[in-house]
């Protein structure tokens, strides 16, 4: 290539690699000669003369989750923007998997990671802080590792849907949440008992993603503790449920007491997920910021690979209420 275009291997590099010190021009030229031979960079090389991979990691714990289906892509698409290939691993909530994506991390030699943590050995994590690695936590934190953090502000969220949609008097509100030891479960829980005090009745759901979080949400799940529980006589006026393939389940036990969602019952959904809009009524649903989760989560792991010193950071964004005929504001 240094040959074909008369100038040092050393400034062809300098105008491959976009540094100074190189005239506009001369730059265009090599960049026009590299195109012709169909020149293509060798990034291990680079990386072994720069101490840098241009590579982050995002690691998920369960991509069958709606949420994180468009946290990988909006990861993916800011860390293109800013230069970055991206490594995905799956820990599948097993904390073996986890501390094993861990070990691979420290082999691999990436430049930061993006981590959404099962919350079972919060230790793990700490090894990658022991070796230099930036980090930043998104959607469930781990205040104490000290790593950025960037979620959505589920408290909030949850309180402020649940108060709009129970109205002043609220009666007989049931939460439908899941049986997993996670974060952003206890902080539904919490939300959901703030709003509403001692007249409500947090349900957890037994099924299968209590012996395998990996596994996608079933309505039959909440149907079947929904059915058991619902009668025309005895029934909630309000019920929330910690994710929208819940709210499915319920729909059907309340229509087969005869009762009316929206009406008789209404319910709150929780994710947004796409079909949400076309049930019948349509689900008010809390939509999550998974968009702003990845993008933000990327800048500031950016900025932390620049400024390893800087505080740490903590960004709650904000999720938004999604009315629609199952239960609206009172």
């Amino acid at each position: 290539m240094a040959d074909r275009v008369g100038l040092s291997a050393n400034t062809v590099s300098r105008a491959l690699s976009g540094k100074d010190q190189v005239s506009e021009s001369t730059r265009e030229m090599i960049v026009a000669e590299a195109r012709r031979l169909g020149y293509v960079p060798n990034n291990h090389a680079r990386s072994l003369v720069s101490g840098t991979t241009t590579v982050l990691a995002l690691v998920i714990t369960n991509p069958s989750n709606p949420f994180y289906a468009a946290l990988i892509s909006a990861v993916e698409r800011q860390c293109r923007l800013a230069g970055y290939s991206v490594l995905l691993l799956v820990t599948e909530e097993n904390e073996d998997n986890e501390a094993r994506a861990v070990q691979q991390l420290l082999r691999f030699g990436v430049d930061g990671v993006l981590a959404v943590p099962s919350q079972h050995r919060p230790g793990v994590w700490a090894e990658l802080s022991e070796a230099g690695l930036p980090v930043v936590l998104l959607s469930r934190d781990i205040p104490e590792l000290g790593f950025d953090f960037v979620g959505t502000d589920v408290e909030r969220a949850v309180t402020d849907a649940v108060t709009r949609v129970a109205g002043p008097d609220p009666r007989r509100a049931w939460l439908f949440e899941e049986d997993l030891e996670i974060s952003t479960v206890a902080a539904r829980t919490a939300a959901f008992r703030q709003a509403l005090g001692g007249d409500s009745l947090v349900l957890k759901v037994p099924g299968h993603r209590t012996r395998d979080a990996t596994l996608p949400w079933r309505p039959d799940d909440a149907y079947r503790l929904a059915a058991g529980l619902i009668t025309r006589e005895h029934h909630p006026e309000l019920v929330v449920t910690g994710n929208d393939y819940f709210a499915l389940g319920v729909y059907k036990a309340v229509r087969e007491c005869g009762l009316t969602v929206g009406e008789d019952v209404r319910v709150l959904g929780y994710g947004d997920h796409p079909f949400a809009a076309y049930l019948e009524p349509g689900l008010t649903t809390i939509r999550l910021p998974a968009d702003d989760v990845g993008t933000t989560g990327v800048d500031l792991l950016v900025r932390r690979i620049a400024d390893p010193d800087r505080p740490r950071e903590t960004v709650l964004l904000s999720a938004t209420l999604v009315e629609r005929g199952s239960a609206t504001a009172q």
